[in-house]
């Protein structure tokens, strides 16, 4: 007799407190949707939105990222948010500004770029 295996039943995600991590380049922008713990509800690219090559750079290939994200998470549990951006790319702000038109309320937005504290080590001077 062949043994049945039962699929678990997914749960639904009820978050209210979500954080927006956005780290755009200069070839594309990645956004990642998380709890409070740092687990991962959902994320996005601006390739896998469609767009191929330059256009990946865009604002409006990161903010079509962002709607992507939006969709995968469960809107109507979500009351807040943190918007971390890193990068320096042009798809940051445009990222961000497309949460506007959903109910929720963004508590923070904070500029996690990387800077160099001294950079890299100097050239040597020219003998003459």
């Amino acid at each position: 007799m062949a043994k049945v295996k039962f699929k678990k039943k997914k749960q639904p995600i009820v978050v209210s407190k979500v954080n927006f991590y956005i780290h755009s380049t200069f070839n594309n922008t990645i956004i990642t949707a998380t709890d409070e713990n740092g687990n991962t509800l959902a994320w996005a690219t601006a390739g896998g939105a469609g767009f191929k090559g330059a256009k990946k750079a865009t604002p409006f290939a990161a903010s079509q990222a962002m709607k992507n994200v939006i969709q995968k998470l469960p809107i109507d549990s979500i009351k807040s948010a943190n918007i971390f951006i890193k990068g320096v790319g042009t798809g940051r702000d445009a990222a961000a500004r497309a949460l506007a038109p959903t109910n929720i309320s963004i508590i923070k937005i904070q500029d996690k770029t990387p800077l160099p504290h001294n950079g890299t080590r100097a050239k040597k001077p020219r003998k003459i």
